[in-house]
């Protein structure tokens, strides 16, 4: 028996595996428990003592080099598998950001912020409240007698009555805001108040939550004439025109006296709204004259106190600014849709560098 020689080939074996399998093929054929080299030593009780004495120790010292061959090999192939994997794997740090952002602001939120930057430039702070209301905040201090029919124009949703018979209700307006601002600040006043409200209604322009947006002005000899020029200058700022054609239609309203809804000049071509030309008039908001019993409601004299306040919908204008057709689409969470009407997060409103880019 030619021991180099069988080292030689079982070595050979092992470092020609091209992977683990086939080193693992080679392991067996020389280590396993039909290996030829187990074969051989197994054979060694069957020689005699001068001739094991002698063979033993060389079988031994072969089975060592060659676990250390093996440990070798398989160390070796691992290096490989994982530059390949690495190799494969690579992630190029200096490859360009992808050309479009994924995400989209909603037309409501873009709209909520460039009407809070034309207001805040005009001086005006933005006020919030709760969404669910009492009675009295949503309706009684803005001058709805119990009975009035106008509590029942709101279409409200009411909850059950409490312990003590009382029925909160979800907001039908942001005038709520009004009354708990004056009730818990002195007297001047400019707020703006954007939020959430809530009507049983549903249809092509009518959901039942909905975006309103008010606003409030309590000063010394305010009149009619200072509400005019605000409204013009928001709809000049808004709209992104030079100039706006504005009527003021009477109308009723509990809260102010006298009240007025508010027209805007523009045209209807092809489908399309264009605000500030044309002979058409579109109207948009409502306003009037703080009525004095609301004054009183909020612990204001209104010998000494006066002012304006207006609403909107933020939904409509919305619309109409940025030709969405249906109001529906505003809350159904069409990625789709969005990422047509949306705006880039980074389109931030600011006056100086165009309101809506």
């Amino acid at each position: 028996m030619d021991i180099q020689e069988l080292e030689a080939e079982l070595t050979g074996q092992v470092e020609g595996a091209a992977d683990m399998a086939a080193l693992e093929a080679a392991r067996v054929a020389a280590l396993g428990k039909k290996g030829r080299l187990t074969e051989l030593m197994r054979g060694l009780g069957k020689m005699d003592p001068a001739e094991r004495q002698q063979v033993a120790p060389q079988l031994n010292q072969l089975k060592n080099r060659l676990g250390d061959a093996i440990e070798a090999r398989r160390s070796a192939l691992k290096r490989v598998e994982l530059e390949v994997r690495l190799a494969s794997e690579t992630v190029d740090v200096t490859l360009p950001v992808r050309p479009e952002e994924q995400g989209r602001i909603h037309p409501v939120s873009q709209v909520i912020d460039e009407i809070n930057e034309i207001f805040a430039d005009l001086g005006f702070a933005v006020a919030e409240g709760p969404d669910i209301e009492d009675d009295f905040h949503n309706f009684t201090a803005l001058n709805f007698p119990p009975a009035h029919p106008a509590r029942e124009m709101h279409d409200t949703f009411f909850f059950h009555p409490d312990g003590s018979g009382e029925r909160k209700l979800l907001r039908t307006h942001t005038s709520s805001v009004q009354i708990r601002w004056m009730e818990n600040n002195p007297p001047p006043h400019r707020i703006v108040v954007p939020g959430r409200t809530y009507r049983s209604d549903s249809d092509m322009t009518h959901t039942p939550m909905f975006h309103q947006i008010e606003g409030l002005v309590i000063d010394r000899d305010v009149h009619m004439g200072h509400l005019k020029g605000v409204l013009e200058e928001f709809c000049r700022a808004f709209f992104e025109v030079e100039e706006v054609r504005m009527r003021f239609r009477p109308s009723f309203f509990p809260f102010t006296e006298p009240s007025a809804e508010v027209d805007i000049g523009c045209s209807f071509d092809k489908g399309q709204i264009r605000i500030g030309e044309g002979d058409d008039w579109l109207e948009i908001l409502g306003c009037g004259m703080v009525h004095p019993n609301v004054l009183k409601f909020c612990g204001l004299d209104p010998d000494e106190w006066q002012g304006f306040a207006w609403g909107m919908g933020i939904d409509r204008i919305a619309m109409l600014k940025y030709g969405i057709p249906d109001l529906r689409a505003f809350f159904e969470a069409d990625l789709r849709w969005l990422k047509h009407y949306g705006f880039m997060p980074f389109d931030v409103p600011a006056l100086g560098g165009g309101l809506s880019r």
